[in-house]
């Protein structure tokens, strides 16, 4: 016989409510689809409850850029920053919940990261919106607690969403009737060493009486050592002056005058600017809106090294999609007076330091190849 809770009826009696399996493993992903509040917001974050937006059911997620679903995700929320939460359903009497369930989750994060354009997301949302007659905008201004007809706020509530993704700021959610040992130890492990992704279950038990059903979410993995990695102590998010003032402390005035001119030239010609929240390291990405998609081509580090974004690049629309267009971007930052990358780098993030820019015509050639980039992407 399975726990029991009670209920305490008006005439002071006590009906027991014994705990009860899903009926099936549809059953329970469509209620939580129909009630996204048993993810349990309010557990995951005390001080600000997270509120969900749904994108999908069965969303597909792809392992090469532009070919067609690989996998298939349960569900896919939002929550009011932005953050993409995959959610994976199992009931307890699936073996697959103990450790296969655990690799599957991190193919669909790895590769959703690397794979999902913004667009994608949106598209799934809006055709989920229309499949049930649901005004999407107006979802997503509930979702954020403002009132109807800000289209403004929609669009940045979507650059967040993107920004989120291209930073790995994801939440991975394992959603089960129960969890067991195994997998509670696996997700506080990857809780905890996983940064800024966040790993977690939610247990929701099912309790049953005469005419009456009761749900009791319960959210695992949350640990005082994860805590303190997702949340960088004052939570604030490196910005201009942080930056300079960090990199000039640990490379000196030279190099912090190359990222504050480098940064100058992005504020004209890629002015949609993220900066990050490591802890250790700070950044920024220098972006441009392009027929609703967002480019990045460099991210500038306080370690005093310049990474050139080839792996996100070739994940975009034209031309920087085609291995010869990140060739010729290649061949022309090789151009620059110690500069030496390896062809094979086009497919990855390789960096050039900022001593090397510390001179000034090697500067203004870096310059000129991110302005000749930016065109190229203009014009397509």
């Amino acid at each position: 016989m399975g726990k029991q809770i009670y209920l305490l009826k008006k005439d002071g009696s006590l009906e027991p409510l014994r705990e009860s399996p899903y009926m099936s493993e549809e059953d329970f992903q469509i209620l939580l689809e129909q009630y996204p509040d048993l993810l349990a917001g309010d557990q995951i974050d005390e001080d600000n409850p997270r509120r969900w937006l749904l994108i999908s059911r069965e969303v597909g997620i792809p392992s090469e850029y532009d070919e067609a679903a690989r996998w298939s995700l349960d569900h896919l929320f939002l929550d009011q920053d932005g953050i993409p939460t995959l959610v994976e359903v199992k009931r307890s009497s699936d073996t697959r919940i103990r450790r296969e369930v655990v690799g599957q989750m991190l193919d669909y994060a790895a590769n959703a990261v690397m794979y999902w354009p913004i667009e994608t997301i949106r598209a799934k949302f809006e055709a989920y919106c229309e499949q049930h007659d649901i005004d999407p905008i107006n979802q997503v201004l509930r979702l954020l607690n403002s009132g109807e007809g800000d289209g403004a706020l929609v669009e940045e509530f979507w650059d967040k969403v993107a920004t989120n993704l291209r930073a790995g700021k994801i939440r991975l959610v394992f959603v089960a009737d129960e969890i067991p040992q195994e997998l509670k130890r696996i997700v506080e492990f990857l809780n905890t060493q996983m940064n800024p992704a966040e790993v977690l279950a939610v247990e929701v038990k099912q309790f049953v009486g005469e005419g009456i059903r009761t749900l009791v979410p319960k959210v695992i993995g949350q640990t005082a050592g994860a805590d303190r990695k997702k949340r960088p102590s004052g939570g604030k998010r490196w910005d201009e002056v942080s930056f300079i003032t960090t990199l000039r402390a640990q490379r000196g005035d030279r190099e912090a005058e190359v990222a504050k001119r480098i940064l100058e030239w992005a504020k004209v010609h890629m002015p949609s600017i993220w900066w990050g929240q490591g802890k250790k390291y700070g950044g920024f990405i220098p972006g441009i809106d392009h027929k609703g998609e967002w480019h990045q081509l460099i991210e500038v580090w306080t370690n005093g090294y310049v990474e050139l974004q080839f792996q996100y690049m070739k994940t975009k629309s034209p031309p920087f999609d085609k291995r010869g267009s990140r060739l010729e971007f290649l061949r022309r930052c090789n151009e620059i007076s110690g500069v030496n990358i390896p062809e094979e780098a086009v497919e990855k993030r390789p960096s050039i330091p900022l001593s090397v820019l510390v001179n000034k015509e090697a500067l203004e050639q870096f310059l000129s190849v991110l302005e000749w980039a930016v065109g190229e992407i203009l014009s397509n």
